[in-house]
């Protein structure tokens, strides 16, 4: 199967579950009579969307939550066909794929900000405040690798590349952030990819030699507490990555201000420092994502 005929299919099966959330609506209303939130297949994305989807609980306005969904390949174009209301995603990698791999480039927050609301200009996404909170994509290894190959950035990898073994999650392979953009911007050809299934068996990985680069996100909370380290990006790979809201041109219609206030009031309390400390809840304390987002707003 292709990967357009494959999205199109999970696309598909998105609409059956969405669909099914709001079969206990009331008889006669209409699905958007919630503000649909959708997040993608991990961790601090869904995250991201409880505690986006919290804020506007708390202004009064109705909410369902879909974790989890799938890929940006399959939640974008829900999102853009109004199968889903609210998604929320990072600057750069958002403009990257509303360019279709375009490339985003090395501008200011404010840039990619503008960039990405003209990208998606006419496709019924309103794109609202970006927050201070930011996570790029980073790359690691283990400490005792970096000490014993004396590795501090990206660039120290081009000698060793071709005898390493890098493990990341599937689509790593084809985003132009990560595995593509490696071997464009870095010339890093590596001996082996393996796929990993979460970011902790990552981490695992790491630590017994099975792999020996690893995709890691750079707010991941396990950096301050396993012995791995992130590469530099001296050669700025990464375009900078705030966290951002995108809402259906429709349901912002609908709701008005409430929503947008209550959204963009999210962004400006949301710090890089407050995403670690949620990470940390959800993969180190144990709580669910919408425990963790309701223990933060509730300490507002």
């Amino acid at each position: 199967m292709s990967p357009h005929r494959s999205w199109a299919a999970l696309l598909v099966a998105l609409l059956g579950v969405l669909a099914g959330c709001s079969a206990d609506e009331p008889e006669g209303e209409q699905p958007t009579a919630t503000i649909r939130f959708a997040s993608y297949d991990f961790s601090e994305n869904e995250i991201l969307a409880a505690v986006y989807a919290e804020a506007v609980r708390r202004a009064g306005l109705p909410v369902s939550l879909q974790s989890g969904v799938g890929t940006r390949e399959v939640v974008q174009p829900a999102l853009e066909q109004g199968v889903v209301d609210v998604v929320i995603d990072y600057l750069g990698t958002a403009l990257q794929f509303a360019d279709r791999g375009a490339g985003a480039g090395p501008g200011t927050p404010a840039d990619l900000h503008a960039a990405l609301r003209e990208a998606l200009r006419g496709r019924g996404v309103v794109v609202l405040d970006a927050a201070e909170a930011e996570d790029q994509n980073g790359f690691a290894v283990s400490t005792a690798f970096a000490a014993r190959h004396g590795v501090t950035t990206l660039s120290d990898l081009v000698p060793l590349a071709r005898g390493l073994t890098f493990g990341g999650p599937p689509e790593c392979r084809q985003r132009p952030l990560c595995l593509p953009g490696l071997q464009a911007v870095y010339g890093l050809d590596f001996a082996d990819v393996r796929n990993m299934p979460s970011r902790s068996a990552t981490v695992e990985a790491l630590l017994t030699g099975h792999v020996h680069v690893g995709l890691l996100e750079t707010t991941d909370p396990r950096l301050s507490q396993a012995s791995v380290v992130l590469l530099v990006d001296d050669r700025g790979l990464q375009p900078r990555e705030n966290v951002v809201p995108l809402v259906g041109a429709a349901v912002l219609d609908r709701w008005g201000a409430p929503l947008a206030d209550a959204l963009n009031a999210a962004s400006a309390r949301l710090t890089t420092a407050d995403l670690i400390r949620l990470n940390r809840a959800v993969e180190s304390e144990g709580l669910t994502p919408e425990q963790a987002a309701a223990r933060w707003w509730d300490a507002a």
